[in-house]
């Protein structure tokens, strides 16, 4: 437990901050739309990510130099199409709020926006490789780290995606889908920009 519970805190307070991982599994819970596949792949995704780091591949931007420019651009490129996408559904508004009749995205496109989502992002291997990689090395026990630390994510994600239902009568007005696009718009921009100023 020494080693299991800071694994767990830290891993959450890495991915509470609202990003673009976690706007696009809040939207999908809103909309109930393949719920428990974006949880398990957003929770799969970080496993391997995290057991990456665990396991002592926190060097690779090191190693290979040109890794983290590739996924800087790479990333900030594809939010801001992402972003853009948004601000198109909040400017032209009530459609985005017949997420259950208007043809959801299939679990197919769903999840290939998902892995993009995550997969092209730097600050997911800067949080889950490079930072709990290093910080599990302090400790004796790095397996129960990283199982602390996988457990977090599973338990954010599918806390995250079940949760938003909660939600549902709020986002029964069109003005709320139109607020939540345009701040998951803003959100991805900020994302974006941030990645091309480091």
């Amino acid at each position: 437990m020494n080693a299991f519970l800071p694994g767990f805190a830290l891993s959450l307070t890495l991915i509470l901050a609202i990003g673009a991982q976690n706007a696009f599994v809040l939207r999908q819970g809103l909309r109930k739309s393949h719920v428990f596949w974006v949880c398990l792949t957003c929770a799969v995704s970080d496993a391997a990510l995290i057991a990456a780091g665990v396991a002592g591949f926190g060097a690779l931007g090191q190693a290979v130099p040109w890794f983290e420019p590739v996924m800087r651009y790479g990333g900030a490129a594809f939010l801001i199409w992402y972003g853009a996408q948004n601000a198109l559904s909040a400017w032209r508004g009530g459609e985005a709020l017949e997420a259950e009749g208007a043809g959801p995205l299939t679990l197919r496109r769903t999840l290939l926006t998902l892995l993009a989502l995550t997969w092209l992002n730097p600050h997911v291997y800067l949080d889950t490789v490079v930072l709990l990689g290093s910080i599990s090395a302090q400790y004796d026990n790095r397996l129960a780290f990283g199982v602390g630390a996988v457990m977090a994510s599973f338990v954010f994600f599918f806390s995250l995606g079940y949760g938003a239902r909660l939600l549902s009568p709020l986002f029964a007005r069109p003005r709320s889908w139109q607020i939540l696009d345009g701040l998951i718009a803003l959100t991805m921009w900020a994302i974006a920009a941030k990645l091309l100023l480091m």
